[in-house]
């Protein structure tokens, strides 16, 4: 049974991994969508603050062309950490589904065992039973 145990451990490790690997790159998702919030908000700012001040107008269309720029690259990694987030899903699902195979087959050959010991105890017990009966039922 020890191989069995070995497996379920083994792939038990590599869930936790996976885990691990989501959980990071879930809190990088989410710090990407945080940085997204923060230039959307800076961009409200700056348009209120180019209402209120005419110098301020001049500089608006530049701020906004490089704003948009790094609006598209926060979203280009936001949309990559979503990609790599799918596969990280994928990946522990598989992981799981391999770890709950193992875990079937060690309760198979537990039970396999189980079964096997209690036919023994039964031949054992049949025996001394026809043993008595020949010897006269003592």
């Amino acid at each position: 049974m020890k191989w069995a145990d070995q497996l379920i451990k083994l792939s038990n490790f590599e869930v936790e991994l996976l885990q691990k690997r989501l959980a990071e790159i879930a809190e990088r998702r989410a710090v990407a969508e945080m940085k997204l919030a923060v230039l959307h908000a800076e961009g409200e700012a700056e348009i209120q603050r180019a209402r209120e001040d005419a110098q301020a107008g001049w500089y608006h269309a530049g701020f906004a062309a490089g704003l948009k720029q790094r609006k598209a690259a926060v979203q280009l990694m936001i949309d990559q950490t979503l990609a790599e987030e799918a596969g990280a899903r994928d990946a522990l699902a598989e992981a799981f589904e391999t770890l709950k195979k193992y875990e079937q087959v060690a309760d198979n050959a537990r039970y396999a065992a189980i079964k096997e010991q209690n036919k023994r105890e039964t031949a054992a017990l049949d025996e001394i039973g026809l043993r008595r009966v020949a010897s006269g039922g003592r």
